[in-house]
């Protein structure tokens, strides 16, 4: 299953899809090697460079080692894992090996010293350039009281996208 590096935005209808139906599949570069489902996320073009921002609330494993990390990949899984990104967004990775329960082939990037996922046809390799706390106080009422009832407000993660790469 090779794959062969694209465009930055050659995939992003795709990616846009995946992350509003299905989920994509977040992985730090930090140890122990995890994976977190997605859902939230955007692809755009920012401080010059190729940029996907990724959402995680701070009591999440993934956090913990996004904080460690220089490096995430966002894996781009078919429709049929959905079950797979199921158990990923469902499980923590404190209590749980997901890759290994998943079945999972772990490779390393191409580019980059992060572990993407061999089942996925497609993955974004991305060197974090920036993170923020999403700050209660700039945000509308109506999302407060919407999405974040429980006060986890998330991290912003800002990753220039190194490379992007799809099964030939």
């Amino acid at each position: 299953m090779k794959k062969v590096q694209i465009g930055p935005f050659d995939v992003m209808r795709e990616t846009l899809a995946a992350l509003s139906t299905h989920g994509a599949l977040l992985m730090p570069s930090a140890e122990p090697v995890n994976a977190m489902t997605i859902g939230w996320g955007q692809i755009g073009h920012v401080w010059a460079m190729p940029v996907f921002t990724v959402y995680v609330r701070p009591t999440r494993f993934t956090h913990e080692l996004l904080e460690k990390s220089r490096y995430f990949s966002v894996n781009l899984p078919p429709e049929v894992m959905s079950d797979v990104t199921m158990m990923m967004g469902s499980r923590s990775g404190r209590d749980v090996d997901k890759i290994a329960e998943a079945g999972l082939t772990i490779q390393l990037g191409r580019l980059l010293d992060v572990p993407t996922i061999l089942e996925c046809p497609i993955h974004y390799e991305c060197r974090i350039v920036h993170k923020s706390p999403v700050e209660p106080a700039m945000l509308a009422d109506d999302l407060v009281g919407s999405l974040y009832r429980d006060a986890q407000y998330h991290t912003v993660y800002w990753g220039e996208i190194v490379g992007v790469f799809k099964r030939a």
